[in-house]
């Protein structure tokens, strides 16, 4: 047996992309929810607001991140924009079936996040949502009852609306405590049902500049915001050992896995200042408790200055994660060289691997890349590793008699499962498995719920038709079965 006997197996998916009901139960607006649906004539989506003189425009984002509106702007609906995000796949009205559904696969965990505008949707001074509260905790509920041990996120691109009228959003370290304050409620009112946390979702994200071209205004922007996150997330792991000792709290970061295009060692050291300044120089701070050593690098690159305390050095230190979770979808290339076809793929860019395919989507497919960057993280951190995203988008097609073949989501699950297996007997200890999105939700990059990630189909387009119908298809089927077997039945 490979895998250890309290391996949790399960799947991933977040309130922004799969809850829906934005404006029910209490729940205030989040910047996504005035995003458009994504579609193939555009690059990225576009967040559409009132503009001061009256005029409709919009602003481009970059996944599921957006800049602040301009001066003067104010968040508006339209009648002519889809918003998928608003009803995404409608877990708010069937999380209980759904629940079900990850019953029958067999799943010991589940992580999502909590929406941060359900438990305030005006911030502290708004007071708490106890209808939110309790949505929550019927759902936690729930899990447990059904052997479902979750694994619960605070924070995933889902930024209340209010907090960035009122504070500018998190440039202003007034967000620490607004944060803070909201870990605190989770933390005690889910106590008993929750263990295990995560606090910011792929927090590297904001590092995603370094491959842009950009002012020393943006970066100073993003830089300070990532840093008060960081703190925000430090200070929330120390609260939350102070309500149970036997929390466990974890950071999540998105993986970059690169490698260089040639062997030209200007190649291997891009590839490597990449790793550092993209994927490390957060991680570093949360499992460390410290910048590392090349921060000074970074910050004199683009002549940023941090606003940094000394309780923010010592909370740093006090409040490290217990273990590392990890988004992995694909690998790219990187060169110095005027060479190279551009890859895409899951928000940092890079060049195609002539070794390896792609989906429809262009994301290229690596699973020894999977094991490779395992090994990668846990020969410098030596923490438990959490899979949490890893999942292949593509377009399905429901048969007449109701059937979903998707043979290659299964080929894909199988390969990455068994480079995991082979981590794990080298000697990587990892945690738990969770794959991206068990049931179809919105895509973050594209905005699309027809780019399905899900074990379980949800009867919904790009255009808001559906009925949001669930149906089984065949990768529920054989990841039931790998479940039952512990990871060891992948055929």
């Amino acid at each position: 047996m490979t895998m250890k006997k309290d391996f949790l197996w399960g799947t991933s998916i977040s309130a922004a992309q799969a809850e829906g009901g934005w404006n029910e139960g209490g729940r205030g607006p989040v910047q996504v929810d005035f995003a458009d649906s994504g579609n193939a004539q555009t690059s990225g989506r576009r967040l559409f607001y009132r503009k001061a003189d009256g005029t409709r425009d919009f602003v481009p984002g970059a996944y599921a991140m957006f800049p602040h509106l301009p001066e003067g702007g104010k968040y508006e609906s339209f009648d002519d924009i889809y918003y998928a995000n608003r009803n995404a796949s409608d877990f708010y009205h069937h999380y209980k079936e759904d629940i079900e559904l990850m019953a029958e696969m067999g799943f010991s965990t589940f992580n999502t996040t909590v929406s941060w505008a359900r438990i305030f949707p005006r911030g502290v001074e708004g007071g708490v949502n106890q209808e939110g509260v309790e949505f929550y905790r019927d759902m936690f509920t729930r899990l447990r009852e059904h052997g479902i041990d979750p694994i619960i996120t605070l924070y995933k691109y889902d930024e209340p609306v209010y907090f960035e009228e009122t504070y500018g959003g998190w440039t202003n370290r007034a967000m620490i405590d607004q944060f803070v304050e909201f870990a605190r409620v989770c933390f005690t009112e889910y106590k008993d049902l929750v263990n295990k946390w995560m606090t910011f979702n792929e927090i590297n994200v904001l590092m995603l500049f370094k491959d842009f071209p950009h002012t020393e205004a943006q970066a100073k922007e993003n830089m300070q915001s990532m840093h008060n996150q960081i703190v925000a997330a430090a200070r929330a792991v120390k609260l939350a050992k102070q309500i149970n000792p036997e929390m466990k709290v974890g950071t999540m970061i998105c993986g970059l896995c690169n490698y260089p295009l040639t062997p030209d060692p200007l190649d291997v050291m891009d590839t490597y200042k990449s790793f550092q300044d993209v994927f490390c120089y957060a991680a570093d701070a949360m499992i460390r408790g410290s910048y590392p050593s090349f921060a000074k690098r970074l910050w004199k690159e683009d002549n940023v200055q941090l606003n940094i305390t000394e309780q923010d050095l010592k909370d740093m230190k006090e409040g490290t994660a217990d273990f590392l979770g990890f988004s992995y979808y694909m690998s790219q290339c990187r060169t110095t060289h005027d060479d190279g076809v551009e890859g895409k793929g899951n928000v940092f860019l890079g060049l195609e691997n002539p070794y390896l395919e792609k989906s429809e989507w262009g994301w290229q497919i690596d699973p020894v890349g999977f094991r490779y960057f395992m090994h990668l993280l846990y020969d410098r951190y030596n923490i438990p590793l959490l899979v949490i995203e890893n999942g292949l988008g593509a377009k399905d097609k429901v048969e007449a008699d109701g059937s979903i073949h998707d043979d290659y989501r299964i080929n894909y699950l199988r390969a990455h499962i068994a480079q995991l297996r082979q981590a794990v007997e080298e000697g990587v200890d990892v945690m738990g498995y969770t794959t991206w999105g068990g049931i179809d939700l919105v895509s973050a990059s594209t905005g699309q719920i027809e780019k399905r990630y899900g074990l379980i189909y949800v009867d919904m387009n790009d255009k808001g038709e559906g009925t949001f119908e669930r149906k089984r298809k065949d990768s529920f089927f054989w990841y039931k079965k790998c479940i039952e077997s512990n990871g060891e039945d992948l055929d």
